[in-house]
């Protein structure tokens, strides 16, 4: 942990800088039996292509909005904390149309229709695999970002003290109150370095979110997210729980 961190981007340089091999994020889908586990440095670095893409090829800028419409996946994760990189404004679950940047599921298209800016769609399927035919008018995430840069510098600097999340109950949060608030949660969860927390809450607002990433990251902790763990019954949960050392739940 390092006390000067101010945005989420802060907390990921944090972790990238004690230890880049720690697993960091576990995806679980138990509708299609995907397990995908990211260490450190495997999600920094797609999160350092993905802030490429959105400064280099969609110009996105600090304080311009993104309508992230996706669900809880280590996906959405790359994407919070590359808006973070940024400076961009992630608004969780938000209105398109009032958005300058969409990312879209495959269940959500039509609502990303609505934005008059770049549109970019994620297939979710295992691997981050492609769209097997892309939607007319989307940029295919798993197209683009292969070929983007694996560091990234802003061109402007963040401001920590500047709109960073945005929450489907409207309330709107600084890269500052969202690190604050994700230690705080941590303290409160009792999560300590090397925690390892499984969460199969949904990512529609803060708690969601808190336990699925934030709160983990924050005190150097990982996190085994299972939005559809609900579909195993208690033996199986509790197989999973001692196969990946779990030592906090969520649900």
């Amino acid at each position: 942990m390092n006390a000067s961190d101010r945005t989420p981007a802060d907390l990921l340089r944090t972790a990238l800088s004690a230890d880049p091999a720690r697993p960091l994020l576990t995806y679980y889908d138990d509708a299609t039996g995907e397990r995908v586990e990211l260490s450190v440095a495997t999600f920094a670095n797609w999160v350092a292509k993905t802030a490429n893409l959105l400064q280099d090829e969609f110009s996105a800028e600090p304080g311009d909005r993104l309508a992230l419409l996706l669900p809880a996946h280590w996906q959405t994760a790359v994407w919070l904390l590359a808006c973070s990189s940024v400076g961009v404004v992630a608004d969780l679950g938000g209105d398109a149309a009032r958005a300058d940047l969409v990312v879209t599921g495959p269940d959500t298209l039509e609502a990303a229709r609505g934005c008059s800016g770049e549109r970019v769609a994620l297939s979710l399927r295992p691997m981050g695999g492609r769209f097997p035919q892309l939607p007319e008018g989307f940029a295919d995430y798993a197209v683009e970002v292969p070929g983007q840069g694996d560091h990234f510098a802003p061109y402007a600097p963040v401001d920590a003290d500047a709109a960073s999340l945005a929450l489907p109950d409207g309330g709107e949060l600084t890269g500052a109150q969202v690190v604050e608030r994700a230690r705080a949660d941590a303290a409160a969860r009792g999560l300590e370095p090397g925690a390892r927390l499984l969460s199969a809450l949904p990512w529609d607002g803060w708690d969601g979110l808190s336990a699925g990433l934030l709160a983990p990251l924050a005190v150097g902790g990982s996190v085994v997210l299972a939005p559809r763990a609900g579909q195993l019954d208690a033996a199986a949960r509790r197989q999973r729980a001692e196969d990946e050392r779990v030592t906090h739940t969520a649900d």
